[in-house]
């Protein structure tokens, strides 16, 4: 008996689409060092997302893995498995950027190693698979708003280089067309409630933070910033983050609405320029081609 969907009759959605072997010529050594026009902290928040890729990658497909064979619904069974592809190809391109920060001194390796212990050993201690598929829900909602909502402001990334803004606009893509695969899986085949849905939320919402903040103030040291230094870039970089039409407040609808009853990723808006990325890599195969037709159709 197929599992019943709870996303709106009426909603119609992107298709999961897997892409291999694209080429977003990350080794270039013409890539600034800080490739959001010189901005040492935006550049390093971004940096450290793309620490937590392909660790992070891992964890969601386990997370939803171990629910497969209670998925009755040959449909959900297929975007889980377009899911799973999709993700294992967002970790090995992450890892190939990561390769370009190991030699500017970061030491991938100790992260990957602490998340390796938080997500596959305390997480499998302390949180029931429930929960950590919860975890996961949590943590494709909070990547599809932030990749919703950034590129669809021109600004924020205007000064970006291309190369490695197109390796984000390709991810931010994927995302969008999975983003509610979790989260059916959660509440389809592991039957969580309300509470079950949005405890997980909360965890993550100052977890998630927390933990880029942590990577980013160890490369303010790597990159050589003094102790004074470095507050003077929290200081800017926080007023980035949480002014008025900074890069967060704009996201708080988007983000409170996983709250709701009777929410569900597709009653959210689509990001509008979705199609241009679409319509330009098809044409071109060219995701760095598509990532600035994403870029230019922002508003």
């Amino acid at each position: 008996m197929n599992q019943p969907s709870c996303m709106p009759d009426d909603q119609t959605h992107a298709a999961i689409v897997v892409r291999e072997n694209l080429d977003f010529d990350l080794d270039n050594p013409a890539i600034p060092k800080y490739w959001m026009g010189g901005d040492a902290f935006k550049t390093r928040f971004f940096d450290a997302m793309s620490t937590l890729f392909p660790q992070g990658e891992r964890f969601f497909i386990s997370s939803v893995r171990e629910f497969r064979d209670q998925i009755t619904d040959p449909t959900l069974l297929q975007e889980v498995k377009d899911f799973t592809r999709q993700e294992a190809q967002h970790s090995m391109v992450h890892r190939q950027y990561n390769e370009r920060l190991k030699r500017q001194g970061v030491d991938i390796d100790a992260i990957t190693q602490k998340l390796e212990d938080e997500l596959f050993t305390e997480a499998q201690r302390l949180l029931s698979p429930t929960q950590r598929l919860g975890v996961t829900a949590a943590l494709e909602h909070l990547t599809s708003m932030m990749c919703t909502c950034f590129f669809e402001r021109r600004e924020l990334l205007e000064a970006s280089d291309p190369r490695v803004r197109a390796m984000y606009a390709w991810h931010a893509i994927e995302e969008v067309e999975h983003k509610a695969v979790a989260f059916d899986v959660l509440e389809r085949v592991a039957k969580a409630g309300w509470w079950r849905r949005n405890v997980p939320m909360l965890m993550v919402t100052f977890g998630f933070p927390i933990t880029v903040a942590r990577i980013m103030n160890a490369m303010f040291k790597v990159d050589g910033f003094s102790f004074w230094q470095r507050m003077g870039l929290w200081a800017r970089g926080l007023w980035w983050f949480y002014k008025p039409g900074g890069l967060f407040m704009p996201t708080l609808g988007y983000y409170f609405a996983y709250f709701k009853p009777g929410f569900h990723p597709w009653k959210l808006k689509e990001m509008p320029s979705y199609g241009t990325w679409l319509k330009t890599f098809n044409a071109t195969k060219d995701p760095i081609t598509a990532g600035n037709a994403l870029h230019a159709a922002g508003v």
